[in-house]
């Protein structure tokens, strides 16, 4: 079985810096493009960064300036450094891998259970 576990959500002002965390574990031969999206309550889940093996990197309009995705393979880790949060930033926020299992032998896309970000004014 593989595992997505993140950490890092809470509570934080406006203008406030968090950063959350996404470890990958069990049955994994390789990992490959990772990413965060998040879910706001209303709302439909939508993409806010990801990052390719090789470190290419990809961001929503809103995000871009402000966050910053990075990975560490030998960890299995994928972060995003969150800076100048605003209130529309809050959402249950969700990783995202594609892994190669293997139990199946197979690429497929795993997800987090989320964690929730509040930004208050």
């Amino acid at each position: 079985q593989v595992q997505l576990v993140e950490r890092g959500g809470g509570l934080v002002q406006a203008g406030g810096s968090l950063r959350l965390s996404c470890v990958a574990s069990g049955d994994i031969l390789g990992l490959s493009t990772m990413g965060w999206y998040r879910q706001a309550p209303g709302n439909q889940r939508e993409l806010v960064a990801t990052i390719t093996r090789g470190g290419g990197t990809n961001y929503a309009e809103s995000v871009k300036g402000r966050f910053i995705i990075a990975r560490d393979d030998i960890k299995k880790t994928v972060y995003l450094q969150m800076n100048s949060l605003k209130p529309e930033d809050t959402a249950v926020y969700y990783c995202t891998a594609a892994i190669l299992s293997s139990a199946t032998g197979s690429l497929g896309d795993y997800w987090g259970q989320g964690t929730q970000v509040t930004v208050f004014s």
